[in-house]
Order: C-alpha cells, then sequence, then structure tokens
C-alpha cells in the first residue's frame, strides 16, 4: 500500500469523472468500490470526493444538463506549476481546454488533451495532494494511454513532463512505460487500428479489486458493462467494464495477491 504526500512532476496523483447522474453514480461506486462520499470544490460544479475507509482516492463531479462531453475518468499529473506546464502543453502542441483555474484551498488545475486528442488533467497540489492511498481494492492503481502509437506521443509527455519513456522491445506490442525519478508511473501502448472509433486516443484507469470476477458480474448486476471479460494478462485478472454513463474502466486484481 502507498500512501499520498507531494508528487514528483507528472506521476499521476488523481482520477475524476464528470457525470450527469451524480446521485446514481455515488450509488454505483459505493456499491461496486464500498466508496463513501463527502463534498468537494465546487467550482466547476457539484463535486464529491471518494472516500475508502475515510481516505481519499478519487474524485466525481456533475456535468450542467446541456454539456454532451464523453463520460470518461481522467487522470491528472502532478506539476509544481499549472500555469507553467499548460503554456508548455499547448507549445508541444497540445490542448488546454480549461483552466488554469484554482480549485478553492485545495489547489490549482487544468484540463488538457495531448495532440491526438486524449485528455488528461494537470494539478498543482496546495492543500489537496491526490489520492491517498494506492493497493488495497477500490483504489486507483494505474493509468495507460492508450493511443495509434507511443514514439510520437511519448516525445510529447516526455517534452511536457520530463519523463523517461522506457520501451518495450517487442515485435507483437507497441508499448512504453513512463518513469520519474527511475519510478514507472504510467504507460503507453499503440494499438493503431484497434482503437475504438467512437473514443480515439484516450487514458484508461485501472481499479484494483479483491475478484476480478466477481467484481464485473457486479458491474453487471449494478447496471453497468462487460466490454471484456475476465481475463488473465501480465498485471493480473483484468476485465474491461463501464458504469451505466458510459465511463470505461478496467478491473485488475493484481497479481501479486
Amino acid at each position: 500500500m502507498t500512501e499520498a504526500t507531494p508528487r514528483s512532476p507528472g506521476t499521476p496523483c488523481w482520477v475524476s469523472l464528470m457525470v450527469h447522474g451524480l446521485d446514481a453514480t455515488q450509488e454505483f461506486y459505493n456499491a461496486l468500490f464500498d466508496w463513501e462520499f463527502v463534498p468537494g470544490p465546487q467550482q466547476l460544479g457539484p463535486y464529491v470526493r471518494a472516500l475508502l475507509g475515510g481516505k481519499e482516492v478519487a474524485g466525481i463531479g456533475q456535468l450542467p444538463p446541456d454539456r454532451h462531453l464523453r463520460i470518461a475518468w481522467t487522470p491528472y499529473l502532478a506539476t509544481d506549476d499549472a500555469d507553467e506546464t499548460a503554456e508548455r502543453i499547448r507549445g508541444c502542441g497540445g490542448t488546454v481546454a480549461v483552466g488554469p483555474l484554482d480549485a478553492g484551498e485545495a489547489g490549482r488545475m487544468a484540463l488538457c488533451s495531448d495532440p491526438l486528442g486524449a485528455v488528461f488533467g494537470i494539478w498543482e497540489a496546495e492543500e489537496h495532494h491526490g489520492t491517498v492511498i494506492a493497493g488495497p481494492p477500490g483504489t486507483p492503481v494505474w493509468n495507460e494511454l492508450l493511443t495509434y502509437e507511443t514514439s510520437a506521443t511519448g516525445k510529447f509527455y516526455r517534452s511536457v513532463f520530463g519523463y523517461e519513456v522506457e520501451p518495450v522491445v517487442s515485435a507483437d506490442h507497441d508499448y512504453a512505460t513512463l518513469h520519474v525519478a527511475g519510478a514507472p508511473v504510467a504507460s503507453l501502448h499503440g494499438v493503431g487500428d484497434a482503437l475504438p472509433r467512437d473514443r480515439g486516443p484516450h487514458w484508461m484507469t485501472y481499479f484494483e479489486v479483491a475478484d476480478t470476477d466477481a467484481a464485473a458480474a457486479l458491474v453487471l448486476a449494478l447496471g453497468g458493462r462487460v466490454l471484456r471479460p475476465p481475463r488473465d494478462g501480465t498485471a493480473g485478472r483484468l476485465a474491461l467494464v463501464a458504469d451505466p454513463e458510459g465511463a470505461v474502466f478496467t478491473l485488475v486484481r493484481s497479481g501479486e495477491r
């Protein structure tokens, strides 16, 4: 288990979801992950922080009724200066869609996308450093960018955040790991034309579960969908699922447990 401390720039530090039905979404994730909820910053509208065992693990906000954006879990990457990082994103061909703006006393944020359209956030922490624990069931444990290919995409993220990009040499897979100070923090997966046409390049959040098969069945029972049934992979036992509003995420029971 890891607990939150101030993160080095580029390290994923938070995941957030914007939905239309905030109450129904809270009920879904409470039943799936045993999350409880407390109010969070309200600068962009109603927003709650999810707690697991009293410790913050994620955030969920409510979209205005007239905003029809893709419903997706979004990782936030740590920065020491949100304004400077936002300028670097623009200079490297990315887009800053929202912000930078203050989220009360919690910190300063911006919502951005890379040159191919994959959405992510940046977070300059003040009082709120992000996800407090990672490892136990119900916590986000990994973030992976699904994109067309990793070479050019890796250059963008290295230029913005200073990552060390470590390609995985394979004739069958286009895969790279992003490192901060020598430690792996996220990954890039180039899948070419296999990307879903309705989503394009996108970040994927992995949530730890105690039993992947049982959690996938529970997603179905709660009104969600199983997009890829449970299977064994190098990271453990995985299932690709979507919540009732369509936010896609991966359930994983890590192999070491």
